[in-house]
């Protein structure tokens, strides 16, 4: 069997998560979505890593703005969307829809995820159970929808529904305590919900990260995931229709 991928997180700035990730039989080593580079080159040092890859989600600063310098340092291949290619600083690989890239001996299906910028994509790693989806997909919520349309976005979650439950969420944000605090206004009485907006509050007084979760608690707990659930779309006063909910 194929290795899975070394996952390390690193926060940085307020509450970004970049990732290191590590393909141990190639030793390819990817950055994903780097806001800031001396923290991520210093994680790489200290891991024995040599970054080889840069793998950007969308253009916004806080997930590309250590592209150049990293870039600089260590001569890493920048891989992000095809179809927002004139926004990411560096690119070398556009990617898009249905590829697949071939990271060392690992291999992430790309998806077209747009809604909180026209050009997202998202990243999944099967053999990993590895879901890298910058913006798209919080932790019991979703990005904010800046430049596409509400049914885009349903759309682009929509795809990421589709991924096995066991796949693991590594979104780019540490926003779960308050996204839970609005999914209990959605559903008070949803007892998966408010045992694990319990559990997020007794990990944050600790200082644990939350991120990342399962795509299985997510359909359990994430509003903006259960816009097609009958009992959401009549609390939104939209039944039938799950991108009016969605929306409201």
């Amino acid at each position: 069997a194929m290795s899975e991928l070394v996952v390390r997180q690193i926060p940085v700035l307020k509450d970004n998560y970049v990732y290191l990730i590590h393909e141990p039989e190639s030793r390819a080593t990817g950055v994903v979505d780097p806001s800031v580079a001396a923290p991520i080159l210093e994680a790489a040092q200290k891991e024995g890593w040599r970054i080889t890859h840069i793998l950007n989600t969308h253009h916004h600063n806080d997930h590309t703005g250590g592209n150049n310098e990293i870039k600089a340092a260590t001569g890493c291949i920048i891989v992000g969307p095809r179809a927002d290619r004139d926004r990411i600083p560096g690119i070398d690989v556009e990617v898009g829809d249905g590829d697949t890239y071939e990271f060392g001996a690992e291999k992430a299906r790309v998806f077209d995820v747009p809604g909180h910028t026209r050009g997202h994509i998202a990243y999944h790693f099967a053999n990993s159970h590895a879901l890298f989806c910058g913006d798209t997909l919080f932790i019991m919520g979703c990005g904010r929808v800046f430049e596409g349309t509400h049914a885009q976005m349903w759309n682009s979650l929509s795809k990421l529904k589709a991924l096995p439950p066991e796949t693991r969420v590594y979104c780019a944000h540490e926003y779960t305590q308050a996204n839970a605090r609005f999914a209990l206004t959605v559903e008070p009485e949803n007892r998966d919900l408010v045992a694990r907006a319990a559990m997020i509050d007794a990990m944050r007084e600790k200082g644990q990260s939350t991120v990342p979760g399962t795509l299985a608690e997510e359909f359990k707990t994430n509003p903006f995931l259960r816009a097609d659930i009958p009992a959401l779309q009549q609390a939104a006063g939209s039944p039938g229709d799950a991108v009016a909910t969605f929306a409201s």
